[in-house]
């Protein structure tokens, strides 16, 4: 209601068909104002019945929140919702109640994890309107003040609720999480059983299709820590009278048709068309349009049987369903005796008798009960018959009652499939109910769902006082004297005792011959006076009321007399029903008021949160909003009550910061005083005269008109400034015109002026020439003569000059030769006395060398003094052989003709023999061979030991043939003692043959014996094998047993591979040991079980160096990490690469893991991401992937031809030598490239935890700058530059330190750069979604603010150089875009093809349309884009969403994909070598690694001595 009214203010003008439309004022003479309306209509309205309206919430495209609505009434809030709906924002908040508006087509990019991920931690407000911040909001409320919640979800039939209600559990499960052991989701559990509560529980209603029928309280549990641990589902208030009492178009629920369409399972119930049923012909509607019966009849056993109920109980369920039918097919007519009943046909009978056989009670049980009634009393019972009405009234009852008690037990059947935490600590629970229903007539069933929203709006009302009152707290104002608004005189008129609705109606119930007039009239005479009742004037009674006589026991002790457990299940007596009274009456709104009454007491145990949805038009069709129904559902669902309970109040509510950028301007004195804002608000509102008014910590609170007093005197102020601009304005033409008349005069003077000047010029510059002239000729006579004399100077200087420098180059000639012969001489002298010192140093050694080699010549000639007395036994053995064979011979001769039989086994064991000789010869001629490759071996040795002395070289020749030639004989001695021992067992075997045929049996076990011994000489042979090499190996100061060992090898392995000598460094072979070095060898040797212990001790000393390498920052050399090239240099040194073991290469892996799991990530990660990189580059360069699949075929090459080095390298194709590694070396590469990838994974997802609150604080201008900025008056084309603040400072230094880190650790430029440029792209994306999702943010002044610091950004990337920043400054191109269209100005002329070609080519249509519909200019009141730009991106928006793409959010995704690949690293990194590199000190105390430590040459010795 306004008034003070004047020409051209903005007002709304209440409409029969729009509700309300937009007007303009034309004149105001008195209390009737003229209006021309936005449709051209001229009215003359009563001030009255006026609103203001603000004409820039028409460019704003309306406020997330209406109490920041600047005139907070109906009309406002009714535009505000059609603005925002009409752009698809479908949420608005109303302080902190949330209106979802249902947009009737889907809005995939507002549910996705991206958006649930935004909305999570976020502070409620800070972010768009949308159903996940209430859900936000109400688990942090559960989290920090340890209280139970609840979300009310409420709106008439299709407004959205049960989506929205699938919602905020998908968002708790999110956040919540599982509590532990169930894959499934509660969200998913409790949708699984929405199937079976929607066939059971929904029905078509006028509005809907898929109506509940029911309220739904989800209870949501969750334990100490806040994890999802149980749910539950509670219903209250089913409309039980649905069942037998349906109206056109509407129809019964769902799981009839269903049943009726089931097929087989209908027919074996007696069912068919579903036109034949009382309870389902009652309306023309069988079927939904696009829905099938009989396929939701299949998904509702499909739920049953997820939800766990079996076979028999589905039977039984449907079962039961099927005798509710036939019972409401039971037709009575009048009995013979006065008000008696009974059955009207042979077909009702029929009817009858299958209800009774699918409850499985007793048919004249159950027709009694329908047509009599028992009525208890003190001298027994009494049974008195029921006429028609009341046996029709009888059965429905029964149906309503089996109907009601069968949903119970499904929903407690779902309670136990979801399951429920009894020991949960909280809860949050989402109640989703019906609204207020509004009918021509409205019927007991209406009543109570309105009873039901009345004790609900009752709750709402108090909870927003409640929330006022913490406003007014929290700003510390006073609110002491604020009247507050409810309805708890309807809720007493409805439920108060003895004289209320319900209590009046209980008692009506009692008697049988109530009637509604009686009813009526009872009421009135109670209630006449109360203002909320009213009495019509051409009818009786307000409302018609279907009156239900009789108690319902007797209906329960006919069906828990029944033979089926299942329904007698259904009536089972709980203890406190059957400790209850009999005279105990319980009428139907009775028990709804108990139900209603217990979820009142369960929501005031919690903190509510309201969702209140709404149905933009009846035709359930998108992008169209019908006021009328809306404004219909604004009033019914509380939305309009909240504003008049804030209205009552401080409706206008304004941060000091905007109030005094809107209204400064009225007391332009006070701005430049100070900064303080709350006092310049004062100041502003004591210079205006306002009163009652209220100032908090950070608002100003202004009562209702307030607002539009102010923005009357700002709109003066504004006119007055208009004018005086026109008048100035005017004043500059006229000013100007004066200033170019005057400016034609002047220049006709001037031009006369200047032909008069012109002449004189001429003469002067004639004499000028002449005197110009003269001077010339002089100078040029000076000249001459002055160079003339500077010429003789110059050769003269020339000369003395040149006499000196002759003289100092002699000079230094001569000092030059005596120091070059000095230094000859010097390095003469040292190098005599080098070579002296190196002849004696070689001569000691040449003694000792030969004192030792004498002590052992004398031990293997000790040995072979033994050996001949060995050949000498050898000798007569052979002698005694012969003769044995000579005896064997003969014996065989004089027994041949008797033993034919036995010949057979006999040849076979020579046989046996024979192949036995024939291996002991081939044994024989491989350590022939042996004999050859040691003599090629050893001439191999004596060619590298040529600058030895030749008395060494002849003893280590001599003392190698005694050892082998000792080692064979000792094999040959061996063999010759085996194979007698063979013979004689041969002949014992003969003889004992000859006897009986079980000497024969005898015979042939010592065959098989005979076997075994020959096993026991070969594994004997192959050890003395192993024994040579072994003395061959240590001769040549070499272990390849050692090395076999630690690498993992195979025992054929170590075979194949011993007859390789190892490829060592020169300095090694020549280097001088000390006695106990040489001996050490020798002695070890000696013992072939010291061996293993030897391998151990190897193992765990590579094992140690590993992990010192590893554990330790061992820095860089020369830009080069030397872990990586020590760790490297190992495995070529230890063979590792042609090893089939995995055990020194997990050793790697596994330290690299443990090195990240310690100590600072910042420098550990970027430490580790250079060294490993290194390794891979290593080894990709380096290992051929393809060697493994031939490694025997190598192996065996190795083995015949002996190659020096530890591994065959072939030359590629493009020079660069590969290693042809086994499979575990390849396997190796494969877990280090992974390595790689893991540490950049990680290094990147550090950065972005360490970015992202840094990014929070840069989307958004403070406030101070907003301020400063609202108070200046510039013009728009005058935009000064503003400097980044601290925030971008901090972005700045974050990038410089991350710079620092990464080449303080010399990690690859191709590293650096996809860093840098992920990192830039992160920041793209945090800025632009943030841009997208806070209606804040998009404004021109922080537009400025944001392209400041992108700037900032810009220059820091052109101060690194392109090697290092790659393609960071094009990863910004969607924020630089998107802030670039913000600050541009005229908004309105730019055409669609300009915006998205021109000025945002990167950005989608719907990207676009986002920001120009969230764009409002907070600085210079400019306007956005035109309605037709809006409209042409809206139609290509919808056209998109038809589409069904894979993703229609205006979103950015963020990439957590690794952008780079082994072979990019290769291709990237530039070439190492390993070999450059020295290794550090700890190395040399490593015996395994000792080789890798250069030695120093003689020429260096000499080098450092000089």
């Amino acid at each position: 209601m306004e008034s003070n009214l004047r020409k051209g203010d903005k007002v709304w003008v209440e409409d029969k068909d729009s509700a309300w439309v937009a007007g303009d004022v034309l004149d105001s003479p008195g209390n009737e104002v003229h209006v021309e309306t936005s449709a051209g209509n001229q009215v003359f309205v009563s001030s009255e019945k006026l609103f203001r309206r603000d004409p820039d919430e028409e460019e704003r495209n309306g406020v997330d929140d209406m109490t920041k609505l600047t005139y907070l009434h109906e009309a406002g809030v009714l535009y505000n919702l059609q603005r925002r709906y009409a752009l698809n924002d479908i949420y608005t908040y109303t302080g902190s109640i949330l209106i979802a508006v249902n947009p009737f087509k889907k809005l995939p990019h507002l549910y996705n994890g991206y958006m649930m991920e935004q909305y999570k931690g976020a502070p409620f407000g800070e972010l768009s309107p949308h159903v996940f911040a209430v859900s936000e909001v109400a688990y942090r409320a559960m989290i920090d003040d340890r209280r139970s919640q609840s979300i009310l979800v409420s709106g008439e039939s299709g407004a959205g609720k049960t989506e929205t209600t699938k919602l905020i559990m998908q968002y708790l499960t999110y956040v919540g999480g599982r509590a532990a052991g169930d894959n499934r989701s509660v969200e998913q559990q409790v949708l699984e059983s929405n199937p079976l509560l929607e066939a059971f529980g929904n029905a078509k209603t006028v509005r809907n299709d898929n109506s509940s029928r029911f309220g739904k309280f989800v209870e949501i549990q969750f334990d100490a820590n806040g994890r999802i641990s149980g749910a539950a589902i509670r219903t209250y208030l089913l409309e039980r009278s649905r069942v037998v009492r349906i109206t056109d178009p509407e129809r019964n629920y769902h799981c009839f048709y269903q049943l009726c369409a089931s097929g087989s399972d209908a027919e074996k119930y007696k069912l068919s068309n579903p036109h034949q049923f009382h309870y389902l012909n009652q309306s023309k509607t069988y079927d939904l349009e696009g829905v099938s019966n009989a396929e939701e009849y299949k998904n509702t056993r499909r739920a049953m049987d997820i939800v766990g109920i079996s076979h028999d109980e589905q039977e039984s369920i449907f079962r039961t369903l099927a005798a509710i039918l036939h019972l409401g097919n039971v037709e009575f007519s009048s009995g013979k005796e006065h008000d008696s009943s009974v059955v009207k046909d042979q077909e009702s009978r029929n009817h009858l008798q299958m209800a009774a056989d699918l409850f499985r009670c007793d048919a004249n049980l159950l027709l009694a009960s329908l047509c009599t009634r028992s009525i208890l009393t003190r001298e027994g019972t009494i049974i008195k018959a029921l006429d028609c009405n009341a046996a029709v009234t009888s059965r429905d009852a029964l149906a309503k009652t089996v109907y009601a008690r069968l949903f119970d037990w499904l929903v407690d059947k779902i309670n136990r499939s979801v399951g429920q935490d009894p020991n949960s600590h909280f809860q949050i629970g989402v109640l989703d109910i019906y609204g207020f229903e509004c009918f021509k007539s409205n019927s007991f069933e209406q009543f109570c769902i309105n009873f039901a929203n009345e004790k609900l709006q009752l709750h709402f009302n108090e909870h927003v006082f409640k929330m006022e009152q913490d406003e007014y707290k929290k700003e510390e104002i006073n609110w002491s004297f604020i009247e507050f608004i409810d309805n708890q005189d309807v809720v007493d008129l409805i439920e108060k005792k003895p004289i209320g609705v319900i209590a009046l109606l209980d008692e009506a119930c009692m008697f049988p011959r109530s009637t509604h007039e009686s009813f009526s009239m009872k009421l009135f005479q109670n209630c006449k006076s109360h203002p909320r009742l009213e009495k019509t004037k051409f009818s009786e009674t307000d409302f018609t009321l279907s009156h239900y006589a009789g108690k319902a026991m007797e209906h329960c002790n006919l069906l828990s007399s029944s033979r089926c457990p299942f329904v007698a299940g259904l009536f089972a007596s709980a203890p406190e029903e059957s400790a209850r009274s009999s005279y105990k009456f319980s009428s139907v709104s009775s028990r709804f008021k108990q139900q209603l009454q217990a979820l009142m007491e369960t929501l005031s145990k919690t903190e509510p949160h309201y969702v209140r949805c709404v149905k933009p038009n009846t035709l359930n069709r998108p992008q169209k909003f019908e006021n009328l129904s809306v404004l219909h559902q604004l009033r019914c669902g509380g939305v309009l009550e909240a504003v008049r309970i804030s209205l009552a109040g401080y409706p206008t509510r304004r941060y000091y910061s905007d109030f005094v950028d809107r209204f400064g301007l009225l007391a332009p004195e006070f701005m430049d005083e100070s900064n303080d804002e709350q006092a310049l608000t004062e100041k502003i509102l004591r210079k205006l005269g306002l009163g009652n008014y209220q100032l908090g910590r950070t608002k100003v609170f202004l009562r209702a008109g307030q607002i539009g007093i102010l923005d009357s005197r700002r709109t003066e102020v504004l006119d007055a400034s208009a004018r005086l601009i026109q008048r100035r304005l005017r004043t500059f033409v006229t000013h100007q015109n004066f200033i170019a008349a005057r400016a034609c005069a002047i220049s006709i003077q001037a031009y006369c002026r200047g032909c008069l000047s012109r002449n004189a010029y001429a003469a002067r510059r004639n004499a000028a020439a002449a005197v110009l002239v003269q001077k010339h000729a002089r100078r040029w006579l000076s000249r001459c003569a002055y160079v003339k004399l500077v010429s003789a100077a110059l050769v003269i200087q020339s000369c003395l000059r040149a006499d000196s420098a002759r003289l100092n180059f002699a000079h230094q000639k001569e000092h030059r030769a005596a120091s070059l012969i000095q230094a000859c001489w010097t390095m003469h002298k040292f190098h005599t006395a080098f070579r002296h010192r190196q002849s004696s140093i070689i001569a000691i050694q040449c003694c000792w060398r030969q004192k030792l080699a004498k002590r052992e010549f004398r031990k293997l000639k000790q040995a072979a003094n033994e050996a001949g007395a060995l050949r000498l036994a050898k000798t007569k053995l052979e002698k005694r052989l012969e003769d044995l064979e000579w005896r064997l011979q003969l014996e065989k001769r004089l027994r041949t003709s008797g033993e034919e039989a036995k010949s057979g086994e006999i040849s076979k064991l020579q046989k046996t023999l024979e192949s036995f000789s024939l291996k002991l010869d081939a044994a024989r001629l491989a350590t022939i061979n042996e004999c050859n490759k040691n003599a090629v071996l050893q001439k191999q040795l004596d060619i590298s030991m040529k600058e030895k002395a030749a008395v060494e070289r002849e003893l280590n020749g001599m003392v190698e043939l005694e050892k082998d030639n000792t080692s064979l004989k000792n094999s040959m001695n061996f063999l010759e003692k085996k194979n007698l021992a063979l013979e004689k067992e041969l002949l014992s075997a003969k003889t004992n043959c000859n006897n009986t045929l079980q000497k024969l049996k005898e015979a042939d076990n010592r065959c098989s014996e005979l076997q075994t011994s020959v096993q026991s000489l070969e594994e004997k042979l192959s050890r003395l094998e192993n024994e040579n090499r072994g003395l061959r190996q240590k001769t040549l100061s070499i272990s390849p047993e050692r090395i076999g060992q630690i690498l993992g090898e195979s025992p054929q392995q170590k075979h194949s591979s011993a007859v390789v000598p190892a490829q060592i460094d020169r300095t090694s072979v020549f280097e001088t040991p000390t006695p106990s070095k040489r001996i050490m060898p020798f002695s070890r040797s000696l013992s072939e079980s010291r061996r293993p212990k030897f391998t151990a001790e190897r193992n765990v000393e590579i094992h140690e160096l590993l992990s010192k390498c590893i554990k330790e920052n061992l820095g860089f050399s020369d830009d080069k990490p030397l872990a990586a090239c020590v760790i490297y240099k190992c495995l070529l040194h230890w063979h590792a690469f042609e090893s089939e073991s995995t055990a020194t290469f997990n050793i790697i892996i596994e330290g690299i893991n443990e090195a990240l799991k310690g100590g600072d990530e910042n420098s550990v990660l970027p430490y580790w991401l250079s060294n490993s990189s290194a390794l891979l580059c290593l080894l990709q360069r380096n290992l051929q992937t393809n060697s493994f699949l031939n490694a025997s075929a190598q192996r065996s090459g190795r083995s015949a031809y002996g190659v020096k080095s530890p591994f065959k390298i072939s030359g590629a194709d493009d020079g660069v030598p590969h290693i042809e590694a086994r499979y575990p070396a390849i396997l190796f590469k494969q877990h280090l490239t992974a390595c790689v990838e893991k540490i950049y994974g990680l290094i990147r997802d550090n950065l972005k935890k360490e970015l992202a609150p840094l990014l929070g604080l840069c989307i958004q201008a403070p406030k101070a700058l907003r301020g400063t900025a609202g108070k200046s008056s510039r013009s728009p084309s005058d935009v000064p530059q503003r400097s980044p603040s601290s925030q971008w400072e901090n972005i700045l230094k974050f990038l410089d330190s991350l710079m620092s880190r990464l080449r303080e650790n010399h990690v690859p430029s191709f590293f650096i750069r996809k860093l840098v440029t992920q990192v830039f792209s992160f920041i793209n994306l945090s800025l632009f979604n943030s841009l997208l999702l806070r209606r804040e943010c998009c404004t021109f002044s922080n537009g400025e603010y944001v392209k400041s610091g992108i700037t900032e950004l810009e220059k820091w990337i052109a101060g690194v150089k392109e090697e290092f920043s790659g393609t960071s400054w094009h990863e910004l191109s969607f924020i630089r875009q998107a802030v670039g269209f913000l600050v541009i100005h005229q908004k309105r002329r730019k055409s669609l093809d300009e915006i998205s070609q021109d000025l945002c080519p990167a950005l989608t249509i719907r990207q676009i349309y986002r920001i120009s519909t969230l764009y409002w200019d907070d600085k210079y009141g400019t306007q956005s884009v035109s309605s037709e730009v809006v409209s042409q991106m809206r139609v290509l928006v919808d056209k998109d969403s038809s589409q069904k793409l894979t993703s229609n959010s205006f979103l950015l995704d963020d990439d957590m994909s690794i952008p780079f690949s082994a072979e990019d690293i290769d291709k990237a990194i530039p070439v190492l070598d390993p070999s450059e590199t020295e290794p550090p000190k700890f190395v040399s105390e490593y015996t395994c690694a000792q080789s890798l430590v250069k030695k120093p040459s003689t020429a260096s010795v000499s080098k450092q001595i000089l």
